[in-house]
């Protein structure tokens, strides 16, 4: 709940109609689809679409005010719910949100890196969660506008804030993030080329990844992959305590003799504060040891015990990316279809690697964002499907590289199929999947990989896992 007396306040607004100062918004959003009754909608201006062509739409919806520019508020009058008038929404939305920050004296804990965000984010939200009351970034939702939303969740219950910051576009931009949220904590994945068209060179991904440790406090805790080099760097350019993660010898918290055991899970011994234990998790793949140390250093921070921290594994959420389904004709399908970056398809196919089937087959899209990574990026792909698949198909342009450095490495040519018709695909998948079969589907949100998933399940049955 915040009241409009807050609102106008935190965002030097005026108002326009007439409204009680101790008004209650439930919350603040941005979305008309998906707006609730008692809302406060903040009309937002986007490359597409302008936020002020729906605030009607929100009212409709239930939003008992809006946070509008001046330019719109004549045509918004008669809408009949009070209205915040401001010159630059976004901005304005932002001053909120930092206003709002100040009210709560809680710790924030910020992740970023080019992959592996948001399962990391939902691991320590979700182990963090088992003592405290936790607001957590919603979904994926990590540009300034989805931090600011989330840090207007705070209320007097809140105990901790975990938060996602996604890939800058310009370096600063993790920077001013990190003036918004003000984090203690720091948690740093990696640096890889996903969204590499972005920033031009992966210096200049990890320079703009830096921003994060490099803006927390000195009393605060960088809690960096000890096991990419570009991470482990940062250690240098910060003034916190620096922890690292990971399978090398000098993590701080750190994993060995790791076991996966498929759509099971893994295992692994934990060596943290002198003491070695077995770790048992329904995770999914190796490279999920590497969100479970992180969530588990956070929560060692924050003084919970081992065994407080390891039922919040088991909650949903934080397998985010790669889910079962029962598939057609008796196979099973792997939905991994949340985005796809190199790192990320390579993680994919180790866990298909891992896990007992007749015929292991997989399924990749288009990579986006790759700028002058994206053939060998693919290829890269390509090369390591051809060690692990028994047939492969693609969808797109791009993801022809795979189809043809899989055939180069060695697997038949009548094994693979390549294709830029989605349609197409579905139906030859159909035909081709059988009983045993284990299918990886992955690729870019843009290829829409979630389709065939969708096309391919067995209707009315659900995700079993």
């Amino acid at each position: 709940m915040i009241s409009l007396r807050d609102v106008l306040e935190g965002t030097k607004g005026e108002l326009h109609g007439s409204a009680a100062p101790d008004l209650l918004f439930r919350r603040v959003w941005h979305d008309s689809r998906s707006t609730e009754p008692g809302d406060l909608f903040v009309a937002l201006r986007g490359e597409r679409h302008d936020g002020h062509e729906f605030v009607a739409d929100a009212v409709r919806r239930g939003a008992s005010g809006a946070i509008v520019e001046a330019r719109r508020t004549e045509e918004l009058a008669s809408l009949g719910i009070p209205l915040i008038v401001v010159d630059d929404s976004l901005a304005a939305l932002l001053r909120l949100a930092s206003y709002w920050r100040q009210l709560f004296d809680v710790p924030v804990v910020a992740v970023t890196g080019s992959v592996g965000k948001t399962s990391t984010k939902e691991a320590i939200a979700s182990v963090l969660a088992q003592r405290f009351q936790v607001v957590r970034s919603r979904g994926s939702y990590n540009t300034d506008v989805g931090v600011a939303i989330d840090l207007l969740s705070i209320d007097p219950d809140t105990d901790v804030v975990v938060l996602e910051f996604g890939e800058a576009y310009r370096l600063g931009e993790v920077r001013e993030l990190c003036a918004l949220a003000q984090p203690r904590i720091g948690v740093v994945t990696n640096v890889s080329h996903a969204h590499l068209a972005r920033m031009g060179t992966l210096e200049r991904i990890a320079q703009s990844i830096a921003e994060l440790p490099e803006s927390l406090p000195v009393d605060g805790v960088a809690i960096l992959n000890g096991d990419d080099f570009r991470v482990r760097l940062m250690a240098e350019r910060t003034h916190a305590r620096v922890l690292f993660y990971g399978l090398a010898p000098d993590c701080h918290i750190r994993a060995e003799e790791i076991e996966s055991r498929g759509l099971d899970g893994i295992a692994f011994d934990l060596i943290a504060y002198g003491e070695r234990n077995r770790v048992r998790l329904p995770l999914l793949g190796q490279h999920s040891v590497h969100h479970a140390l992180a969530a588990i250093a956070v929560g060692y921070e924050f003084g919970l015990t081992l065994d407080e921290m390891l039922p919040g594994f088991h909650d949903p959420r934080v397998q985010v990316r790669l889910l079962t389904v029962p598939g057609v004709n008796g196979s099973t399908l792997l939905d991994d279809t949340y985005n796809a970056s190199p790192a990320s398809c390579m993680a994919a196919l180790s866990l298909l690697q891992e896990i007992p089937a007749q015929r292991r087959i997989a399924v990749f899209g288009d990579m986006y964002e790759l700028g002058w990574y994206e053939e060998e990026g693919h290829r890269m792909v390509g090369r390591r499907a051809a060690a692990v698949v028994d047939r492969l198909f693609t969808l797109g342009p791009r993801a022809r590289w795979i189809a043809e450095e899989v055939i180069a490495a060695g697997l038949a040519p009548e094994r693979v199929f390549a294709t830029d018709d989605r349609r197409e695909l579905i139906d030859v998948l159909r035909e081709t999947l059988r009983r045993g079969d284990f299918v990886l589907i992955k690729g870019a949100r843009g290829m829409r990989m979630e389709e065939i998933v969708e096309a391919l399940r067995v209707p009315g049955e659900e995700r079993v896992s």
